[in-house]
C-alpha cells in the first residue's frame, strides 16, 4: 500500500511540476537539500534524477559525500546533467574553522578544503559555496567533544580563515555562505561572523530548524540574517516546555509549532529569487535544559528579550512521543517517505499544484 501511494503520489508531482505557480509574487524557488536524503547511497546523477520529480529549481549539494567527487570531469557531468532537468546547483561543504570539532584537519587546511570546492562550484555554475563552522559541540566548554574553547574563539579563526581567501573566492565571482548550523551560532553572531570576514563576499545560508538548537526564535533568526541571506534550509520544529526546560524536535513540514508556513512566506517577502530548499530531518526530542546553572556556561550572551521569544513558542507545545523506531533496513524507506510527506504539504502550501 505503502509503495502505492508513493508511486501515485510521484505520479502527481510530475503532471504538475510544469504547472505555473498559484502563489503571490515573489515567486518561490524551491529546492532540496540533499542531506534530506542522506541514507539513500544514490550516486550524484540518482539524486538529480529522483528530485527533479518534485519539479525543483535547485538542488544544494550540501556535502561533498552527496556530489560525489571534486574532481573536474565529474563535477562538469553533473552540472550538464542538471542543467538538462533545468536545476540549478548550490555547491556546499563542511567545517572550515580549524579549531571546531567539527573541522577534518586530515583534508587539508581550511583554506585548501575551502578552495577545492571553491574551484568545483565554479565549474557546476554554482553562484556559492556553503559552509559552516561547527556544531553546539563549539559553545559548550566541557561538553563530551567540545574544543573547549569560547564561540567567540572559533567565530575568530572562521572569519581569519575566509579573510584569507577573500581574493581567490572574489575573482571566482562567487560568495561563501555560511550556515546558522546544528545549534553553534545564534543570528547575531553569524550577523558578526560575516561582518568581520566581509559582507562583499560573504552571506548567510539560513536554516529553520537549527535556530531552536540554540534556544532562538527562527523568526528571528531570520529577521536578523535576511539582508546576508545567499539560500536556505526549510525544515519545521515542534517545541514544548519540561521540568528542565525545553525539548525540541524536528518534524515533518506542517507538524511543528513554529508557525513554519508563516516563516516561509516572510523568508518570499525578505529574500526573493533565493532558493528555499527542504532539509527534512526528523528526530526524537532534543532537551535544553536551561533550568540548571551550568547550561548557561555557553550562552552567557543571550539576551532576555531574544530567549523569551523561544519560550513563548515552546510555551504552547505539548509533550510529544518520539518517533516510532526504525530498523536500519527501512531507514533509507522511512527516510523517503518523510521528505515525499514535506514536499507535498510545501507544494500545496504555495500553491504549486
Amino acid at each position: 500500500m505503502l509503495g502505492m501511494q508513493r508511486r501515485e503520489f510521484l505520479a502527481g508531482m510530475i503532471a504538475t511540476a510544469a504547472a505555473p505557480a498559484a502563489f503571490a509574487d515573489p515567486q518561490p524557488k524551491l529546492g532540496v537539500d540533499l542531506f534530506s536524503l542522506r541514507s539513500q547511497g544514490w550516486d550524484a546523477i540518482q539524486f538529480l534524477d529522483y528530485c527533479s520529480k518534485f519539479g525543483v529549481q535547485a538542488i544544494h549539494f550540501s556535502e561533498i559525500r552527496f556530489l560525489g567527487s571534486l574532481e573536474d570531469e565529474h563535477v562538469r557531468k553533473v552540472s550538464e546533467h542538471a542543467a538538462r532537468l533545468g536545476i540549478e546547483i548550490e555547491i556546499g561543504m563542511r567545517s572550515i574553522c580549524p579549531t571546531s570539532s567539527a573541522f577534518d584537519a586530515q583534508a587539508g587546511t581550511a583554506e585548501e578544503q575551502l578552495l577545492r570546492v571553491v574551484r568545483a562550484a565554479t565549474i557546476a555554475k554554482s553562484k556559492m559555496v556553503r559552509a559552516f563552522l561547527g556544531t553546539s559541540n563549539d559553545r559548550l566548554k566541557g561538553a563530551p567533544g567540545s574544543t573547549k574553547e569560547p564561540i567567540e574563539s572559533h567565530i575568530e579563526n572562521a572569519i581569519r580563515t575566509l579573510r584569507n581567501v577573500r581574493s581567490q573566492v572574489m575573482d571566482a565571482g562567487l560568495k561563501v555562505a555560511i550556515e546558522n548550523h546544528s545549534g553553534d551560532m545564534q543570528a547575531r553572531e553569524l550577523k558578526m561572523l560575516i561582518e568581520g570576514a566581509g559582507k562583499e563576499f560573504v552571506g548567510a545560508c539560513f536554516d529553520s530548524g537549527n535556530p531552536c538548537w540554540t534556544i532562538e526564535d527562527p523568526h528571528l533568526t531570520l529577521e536578523t540574517l535576511a539582508p546576508y541571506v545567499l539560500t536556505s534550509h526549510i525544515r519545521d520544529s515542534y517545541l514544548w516546555n519540561t521540568d528542565e526546560g525545553t525539548a525540541v524536535r524536528w518534524v515533518r513540514m506542517g507538524e511543528g509549532n513554529v508557525q513554519i508556513g508563516s516563516l516561509m512566506k516572510r523568508y518570499l517577502e525578505l529574500c526573493p529569487g533565493k532558493a528555499m530548499s527542504l532539509e527534512v530531518i526528523v528526530t526524537g526530542p532534543r532537551m535544553f535544559a536551561w533550568r540548571k546553572p551550568e547550561f548557561w556556561e555557553g550562552y552567557r550572551t543571550v539576551k532576555a528579550w531574544e530567549f523569551s521569544r523561544f519560550l513563548d513558542i515552546a510555551s504552547k507545545g505539548q509533550p510529544q512521543p518520539p518517533p516510532p523506531s526504525v530498523p536500519k533496513q527501512q531507514t533509507a524507506q522511512v527516510e523517503r517517505e518523510d521528505f515525499e510527506a514535506s514536499m507535498r504539504w510545501t507544494r500545496d502550501f504555495l500553491k504549486l499544484g
